[in-house]
């Protein structure tokens, strides 16, 4: 969903956090948990593009995109 809202692709997050695209597109296929470190780097990349990660409050974890300043 975060790289959906960022309209980014499999190969653009995967440049941006470091690894490759066929890493993205198998940990969002659900063929792998990935490892701590790709995906802390995913999550990272995602961040700074400009994603917020919210954390599960009753209604299920979920990510939006950050207010512009």
């Amino acid at each position: 969903m975060a790289r959906a809202a960022l309209g980014l692709g499999v190969r653009d997050l995967a440049a941006l956090a470091g690894v490759s695209a066929m890493t993205v597109t198998r940990f969002e296929n659900g063929h792998t948990g990935g490892a701590p470190d790709t995906l802390a780097a995913i999550q990272r990349a995602l961040e700074v593009a400009g994603v917020e990660f919210i954390a599960e409050n009753g209604g299920g974890a979920g990510v939006r995109l950050r207010k512009a300043t």
